[in-house]
């Protein structure tokens, strides 16, 4: 493997807010863009941000696209002999039932579940709704109909689960912390990126969003529900970090599945 072209679950403790770590990192990131449709782009990133490898997961099931990312892992890891740290973006798990509550943006509270909400979505993805920094996909109830790019994350989160860094990312967060800023800067080059151009870049951002959180500037929302949290590469500023979204409500946390609505998240 050569710098520029070789050849090659359990969710975090929850915060009670938006969480600083201020860390140092030196090892490899890699990260990974999930699709269905097309393969799933992965980048290397150095140290330094440079991008030292790039490509697509081979495999036609979930459990042999993580089996592909595992192996690729392992190589990074030899070729640096450093652990790497892995940046996924795909939810890490399904909610166990439906959720008991929602945010109401306009009253800044939390409200309790309506009979035609459906209780989709974990506290980390309605963290990152509520501060506008992107829309997400809401995660589904275990055992209802999941989409296949989101059972390929899951495959991806568990056949890592053993790892001590691999994190859940949400790009279009990432893009909206970064506006504005002229750093982080980094170094990629376009060898693979015909078959899939934003695919590949979502999966450099997925890597340098890793990076910036492992050494300093990033954070993590969410988590209040046990089910992880979105790390973001710039910490969320005030007023919007003490905003009461981040205080996920102790009864909250969902027990037993629910009848599921057409229209509601």
């Amino acid at each position: 493997m050569t710098e520029r072209r070789p050849s090659a679950p359990q969710p975090p403790a929850p915060p009670e807010n938006a969480s600083n770590h201020a860390r140092h990192f030196d090892g490899p990131v890699i990260g990974v863009d999930v699709q269905h449709r097309r393969r799933c782009a992965f980048a290397v990133m150095n140290r330094r941000l440079q991008l030292a490898d790039s490509g697509w997961l081979d495999g036609d099931t979930p459990s042999k696209i993580a089996a592909d990312l595992l192996r690729r892992v392992r190589t990074v890891e030899q070729h640096f002999d450093q652990r790497a740290a892995v940046g996924i973006d795909a939810p890490r798990m399904p909610i166990p039932a439906a959720r008991a509550h929602y945010w109401d943006g306009t009253q800044q509270r939390w409200r309790n579940r309506r009979p035609a909400e459906k209780g989709r979505g974990r506290h980390c993805e309605i963290v990152i709704r509520a501060l506008g920094y992107a829309n997400p996909q809401w995660t589904p109830i275990q055992h209802q109909d999941i989409p296949p790019w989101m059972a390929i994350g899951f495959a991806l989160f568990h056949v890592l689960a053993d790892r001590p860094h691999v994190y859940e990312v949400f790009p279009a967060a990432s893009y909206e912390r970064w506006r504005g800023r002229s750093s982080p800067q980094a170094t990629i080059h376009f060898a693979d990126f015909r078959d899939g151009p934003r695919d590949m870049l979502d999966a450099c951002v997925a890597a340098v969003t890793v990076h910036e959180f492992l050494n300093g500037p990033g954070c993590e929302v969410g988590g209040g529900d046990g089910l992880g949290t979105i790390i973001l590469p710039r910490p969320v500023p005030r007023p919007d970090s003490e905003s009461q979204v981040f205080n996920y409500p102790d009864d909250a946390i969902p027990q037993e599945p629910d009848t599921p609505s057409r229209r509601n998240p």
